[in-house]
């Protein structure tokens, strides 16, 4: 199974931006995979935030968000540094959670239930 590793979470205040990146701790290419970012708030369930789906090395992949992070959140690959990065803009104070990057093999969407390996997450704190 890949490893992951969660990396760019903080305290920001509302308003304020933050990249997130999950990268293989053993170096292997992340393209093979599908990798999904969720989110889990204090008392919450975890959620599903964002999706990339796998490719082919040569594209992106088909991409996912939810509704209360589109246009605000964007997912994103590269390939060369097997890194996939989710770029937080204009965060509030409900998007404060621990977020996880998880991976499916070859998959095309990111269900909970079908994700091979998670990251052990990173804190993200929007406060002012």
């Amino acid at each position: 199974q890949v490893q992951l590793e969660e990396s760019g979470g903080g305290l920001v205040q509302p308003g304020g931006s933050l990249r997130l990146s999950c990268a293989s701790s053993s170096g292997w290419s992340l393209h093979y995979y599908a990798i999904g970012w969720f989110r889990q708030a204090p008392g919450k369930e975890r959620e599903e935030v964002s999706c990339i789906s796998s490719t082919d090395g040569a594209t992106d992949g088909n991409t996912y968000y939810a509704d209360s992070v589109t246009g605000r959140f964007t997912i994103s690959r590269d390939n060369t540094k097997g890194t996939v990065y989710l770029q937080m803009d204009d965060l509030k104070p409900e998007d404060t959670a621990v977020y996880y990057c998880a991976a499916d093999l070859w998959g095309s969407t990111c269900r909970d239930d079908e994700m091979d390996s998670w990251g052990k997450g990173t804190l993200v704190t929007v406060s002012s």
